[in-house]
C-alpha cells in the first residue's frame, strides 16, 4: 500500500468510498425489491403500494446520480480517448487538464443551478408521495454534481502537481 492509503486521509477516503458503494447498492436493491413487490401485489392481489411507483421514479434518479458519482471516482465515466496514442505525454497531460477544467465548469454549473432549483421546489411546497416534499427527493442532484465537481477539481490539481503519470481521479 502507498503511504497515502495508510494515512488518516487515505483511510477516511476508503470509508467514504465504502459508504458511497453501500448507499448505491442499498438504493439499487430497494428499487429492485420494490419493483418486484409491486408487480407481485398487482398480479396476485390486485393491489400495491399507492406511493410505490412514485418512489421507484425517485429511486431511479438517485441510483443514476449516485452511480455517476461512483463512476467519476473510478474513472468509469464516459470518455472518448482517440488522441492519447498519437500525442506526446506532455501534450496529453495538457489536454487532460483542459478536459478536466471543462468538466469542472459544467458540473459546477449544474450544481449551482440545481441548488436554485431545490430552493424553488422548497418554496413551491409540493409533496412527492407519502408526505415527503418533492425537494427532498431531488436533493441528490446538487449533491452528486458537487461531488463530481470536487473529484475532477482534485484530479485537476493532481495533474498539475505530479510530473510522472496522470492520476486516475481520487480512487483507492
Amino acid at each position: 500500500m502507498s503511504s497515502f492509503q495508510d494515512s488518516i486521509a487515505g483511510r477516511l477516503l476508503r470509508r467514504v468510498h465504502w459508504l458511497e458503494d453501500g448507499i448505491l447498492s442499498t438504493l439499487l436493491l430497494t428499487m429492485i425489491l420494490l419493483a418486484v413487490g409491486q408487480i407481485l401485489m398487482r398480479n396476485m392481489f390486485d393491489s400495491g403500494l399507492i406511493w410505490g411507483d412514485a418512489l421507484l421514479r425517485v429511486l431511479v434518479l438517485w441510483v443514476a446520480l449516485a452511480g455517476a458519482m461512483v463512476a467519476s471516482r473510478k474513472g468509469g465515466h464516459i470518455a472518448i480517448d482517440i488522441i492519447s496514442p498519437w500525442v506526446p505525454f506532455q501534450v496529453f497531460r495538457f489536454l487532460k487538464a483542459i478536459t478536466h477544467l471543462f468538466t469542472i465548469a459544467v458540473s459546477g454549473t449544474m450544481a449551482y443551478i440545481s441548488i436554485d432549483f431545490i430552493k424553488l421546489e422548497q418554496e413551491d411546497g409540493s409533496i412527492a408521495f407519502a408526505g415527503i416534499p418533492v425537494w427532498v427527493c431531488e436533493l441528490i442532484i446538487p449533491i452528486a454534481f458537487m461531488v463530481i465537481t470536487l473529484r475532477f477539481f482534485l484530479s485537476f490539481i493532481l495533474i498539475l502537481t505530479t510530473s510522472s503519470a496522470i492520476p486516475q481521479h481520487t480512487s483507492e
